[in-house]
């Protein structure tokens, strides 16, 4: 082809010379952007001109993170902090990447975050770390059942050498068997090491069904069969966890929650119990929080990770009480955060950027730490945005606040 041009690619779309999805292969991927982006303009009588401003080359994104691609969306990005945090793998004064379109929301974790560090900081762990894949396999009858279950457990190491076998990095943890009837659930589990590990699990798991099938009666019906349970809300991850289970607290004295926040650690302990537990258990909720999602949703997309995963991100338990010397303890505990700091959205040069921020881009040494840190880093963030907004119900200032900032 003599002329690549997005015009000359989009006349021949619309000739049936070329397909739609299959422009990359005239033209580069800059190029071909700009020619669906044309012939979208076109067919929908839009003004699309904005997706075509981005600051990253087309060819980064192609295959490994979009396909069909036609430009990208800029969503502003804020920093909070610097909040200071004592973790088991991030430590010292750190802002926050988040990119959101909610006004007021940065300004509120910004607060939190003021007023953690103010307090001496919140300490934060990783208490437990693993990715999960659930394939369902078809058998006769639960006699069958049991004799898939007793050999997957005395077949372990078989089931390692053969997930083990695809990755360079991940590790097959446990196997733990569920059964429903004629449907064995194996729920494998991997330590996936920096990387979120979403394919690598998927993968890894492949192989051992593979083993499964050649050595028993068992079909596999699925790869996946929902008890992983990956993009849903669903309480084996409120309980079991998946990806990294994580948890900040933080104690503030008094007289910063009085002078800072305008309210007391009364009235915010009886807040949290009232709404985030009584009410979310009224509502039959999966998530005891005030609004965890908006800290994981900024953070994931200010440092590329799967937006949809905020969903079990958001599966999240928010404690307060008052000690007994009369201060304000809080703690949010998320229990299936799902990241990674290499792979995936973490490649694009923004994206890449707000993982600069906190420290914690690429692979950490050892092996997993930054993906830690990152898990730590949003349990720290999700703190803040609790302590910020059950202060601002305490003190009737929510509306208000929404009002100024948020329109």
């Amino acid at each position: 082809m003599t002329d690549p041009s997005p015009a000359s690619l989009a006349d021949r779309v619309r000739d049936g010379d070329v397909r739609f999805h299959e422009i990359e292969e005239y033209a580069d991927a800059d190029t071909a952007a700009a020619a669906r982006r044309r012939l979208v303009a076109e067919a929908a009588d839009a003004d699309v001109d904005a997706l075509g401003e981005y600051a990253f080359d087309a060819a980064d994104a192609h295959g490994s993170n979009i396909e069909n691609m036609i430009g990208a969306v800029q969503v502003p990005m804020g920093v909070a902090g610097p909040v200071s945090i004592d973790g088991g793998a991030l430590s010292g004064e750190r802002y926050l990447p988040l990119a959101t379109t909610e006004g007021a929301l940065v300004a509120s974790i910004n607060r939190g975050c003021s007023v953690v560090t103010d307090a001496g900081g919140a300490t934060a762990r990783v208490t437990k770390s693993g990715m999960t894949r659930a394939p369902v396999f078809r058998v006769r009858d639960v006699a069958e059942a049991e004799a898939l279950v007793a050999w997957v457990r005395d077949s372990e190491g078989v089931l390692r050498e053969a997930a083990e076998s695809t990755t360079s990095h991940g590790e097959l943890l446990d196997v733990t068997p569920y059964v429903v009837g004629n449907n064995v659930f194996l729920r494998f589990r991997y330590d996936t090491k920096d990387a979120m590990g979403m394919n690598m699990a998927t993968i890894a798991t492949r192989e051992a069904c593979d083993r499964i099938e050649a050595a028993t009666d068992a079909s596999l019906v699925a790869l996946s069969g929902n008890l992983c349970s990956d993009k849903k809300p669903a309480a084996v991850n409120a309980v079991e966890g998946r990806g990294r289970s994580v948890t900040a607290d933080v104690e503030v004295p008094r007289e910063i929650v009085e002078e800072r926040l305008h309210t007391t650690p009364e009235a915010i302990a009886e807040i949290n119990t009232r709404k985030n537990l009584v009410g979310s258990a009224k509502a039959g909720s999966l998530g005891f929080n005030a609004h965890v999602a908006n800290a994981v949703a900024a953070m994931f997309l200010a440092t590329g990770q799967d937006e949809a995963q905020v969903v079990e991100g958001a599966n999240a338990i928010t404690t307060a009480e008052t000690t007994a010397d009369g201060d304000l303890y809080a703690s949010v505990s998320i229990a299936s955060l799902e990241v990674g700091t290499v792979g995936g959205g973490t490649t694009l040069p923004t994206q890449a950027a707000g993982l600069d921020i906190l420290g914690v881009r690429g692979g950490g040494d050892p092996a997993g730490s930054n993906g830690d840190a990152l898990a730590e880093a949003i349990a720290v963030c999700a703190l803040a945005g609790e302590l910020s907004l059950l202060a601002a119900l305490g003190s009737r200032h929510l509306s208000s606040a929404h009002a100024d900032l948020g329109r």
